[in-house]
C-alpha cells in the first residue's frame, strides 16, 4: 500500500519540466522600468533542499534596496527573483530531506539570500532549514509575514538576555520590524512603549500590545517614558533610526540599558555616541543585520517566533496586498512608506 506521503511525492514527475509564473528584473533601477513577469521553468529541489508552492510572497525594505541598488553593491546574478520572505506548502524534497516534509505549511526566510530566486514566483527551492513549519493555527499571510522582521526583532530584543519583568521602548512601532519587536516582547512578559508618527501607526502598535504610544513628533519622549517608568527608564530600545534618536535614546535608558539598532535612513550615516552619558550609565550599543547574524541566533531566533506563534501570540498587521500581476505596485507601496503593516504579494491558495 502506498502512503498518502509517497503518493505526494509519486504525484512529480520530475522528468517532465513545466514552467511557473514570476517576478523578475535584470538590472537595478526603478521599479517601472526593471520589473517584469514571465515564466520560468519550475525550479527542482537539490539535496537539502525543498520546494515551496508560494502561497504568499512579502516585501521587506532589503528587498527594495537590492533592486535599486541602495548600497551600491551590484547584482551578483543576471536575472534576480526578488523577495525574501514568504509563506507556502512544501511539494518537493531533494535528497537527504525527509519526504515527510512534504504537505507541511511553512513560512520561509531568506529565500533570495546568494541565490537568485527568491518568493515573487509561483514555487522557491531553498535549504530545508529556511522552510518553517507553520502548524495550522497560523494564516498563510502571517507566515509571509514573519520572516526578516521578525528574526531581526529577535535578535534586537534578545541578545542580552531574558526580558521577563524588564522594560522595552520600541522606535517606529507601527513598521514591520516594530510591530514584530512589540508582539515578541510581550509574549516574553516585558512592558513596551512605541514611538510613532500618526494615528494609523498608533493603532497598529495598540494591537501588537504596546503599553504607551508616544507620538514622536509631538510628544517630549523622554519625559513620557520616565514618567511611566516612575523616572527609572528602559532596559532595552529597538532603534530603527539611531542616528537620529541617540540622545533620546540615553535620555530614556535605565542604568546598564541597552539600545539595539537595525536601520538608518541613511546609507551614509555616521553615528556619533556622547561618550559621558553612556559612560556613566554604563550603556550597550548593540548593531543587528539580519545576514550577517550567527546561525545560533537565527536558530534561538526561529524557536522562539515558532513559540510565540504556536501561543497565538504573533499577529502582525497587514497592510496592501496586491496580485503577482502588480507586482510594480507592491514595490511602489513598500518604497512609499506611507503603508502601514506588511505588504504582501499573493501567488496562489
Amino acid at each position: 500500500m502506498v502512503t498518502s506521503t509517497r503518493r505526494k511525492r509519486a504525484s512529480h514527475d520530475f522528468s517532465k519540466r513545466s514552467f511557473m509564473k514570476a517576478a523578475f528584473y535584470e538590472r537595478q533601477g526603478d521599479a517601472v522600468d526593471v520589473l517584469r513577469i514571465g515564466d520560468f521553468p519550475d525550479p527542482l529541489p537539490a539535496p537539502g533542499e525543498v520546494r515551496v508552492k508560494i502561497a504568499f510572497s512579502g516585501l521587506n525594505p532589503s528587498d527594495i534596496k537590492a533592486r535599486t541598488g541602495f548600497t551600491g553593491a551590484p547584482m551578483r546574478f543576471p536575472r534576480v527573483i526578488p523577495h525574501q520572505d514568504g509563506s507556502g506548502t512544501i511539494d518537493a524534497v531533494g535528497s537527504g530531506v525527509s519526504e515527510e516534509r512534504i504537505g507541511e505549511r511553512v513560512w520561509v526566510f531568506k529565500a533570495q539570500t546568494e541565490r537568485p530566486f527568491g518568493t515573487a514566483a509561483e514555487y522557491v527551492v531553498l535549504p530545508s532549514c529556511l522552510a518553517v513549519p507553520l502548524g495550522n493555527d497560523a494564516s498563510f499571510k502571517t507566515g509571509a509575514s514573519i520572516g526578516i522582521p521578525a528574526i531581526t526583532a529577535h535578535r534586537c530584543l534578545f541578545a542580552d538576555g531574558d526580558l521577563r519583568g524588564g522594560r522595552v521602548l520600541v522606535h517606529g512601532g507601527g513598521g514591520g520590524v516594530g510591530t514584530a519587536a512589540i508582539l515578541l516582547a510581550k509574549w516574553a512578559g516585558a512592558w513596551v512603549a512605541a514611538t510613532v508618527s500618526n494615528e494609523t501607526q498608533a493603532d497598529a502598535a495598540r494591537n501588537a500590545g504596546a503599553d504607551v504610544v508616544i507620538f514622536r513628533h509631538s510628544d517630549d519622549v523622554a519625559q513620557r517614558v520616565l514618567t511611566a517608568t516612575g523616572g527609572v527608564g528602559v532596559d532595552r530600545i529597538i532603534d530603527v533610526d539611531i542616528v537620529a534618536n541617540v540622545h533620546i535614546d540615553l535620555a530614556c535608558l535605565a542604568t546598564d540599558g541597552v539600545v539595539t539598532a537595525y536601520s538608518s535612513s541613511r546609507s551614509d550615516a555616521t553615528l556619533e555616541i556622547p561618550f559621558r552619558p553612556a559612560m556613566f550609565g554604563g550603556h550597550v550599543f548593540r548593531f543587528v543585520y539580519l545576514y550577517s547574524m550567527s546561525e545560533r541566533s537565527i536558530q534561538d531566533a526561529v524557536r522562539d517566533i515558532s513559540a510565540c506563534i504556536s501561543a497565538r501570540a504573533y499577529s502582525p498587521t497587514i497592510g496592501q496586498q496586491f496580485p503577482l500581476e502588480r507586482i510594480v505596485d507592491a514595490h511602489l507601496a513598500q518604497e512609499s512608506g506611507t503603508v502601514v503593516g506588511k505588504i504582501l504579494v499573493e501567488i496562489g491558495s
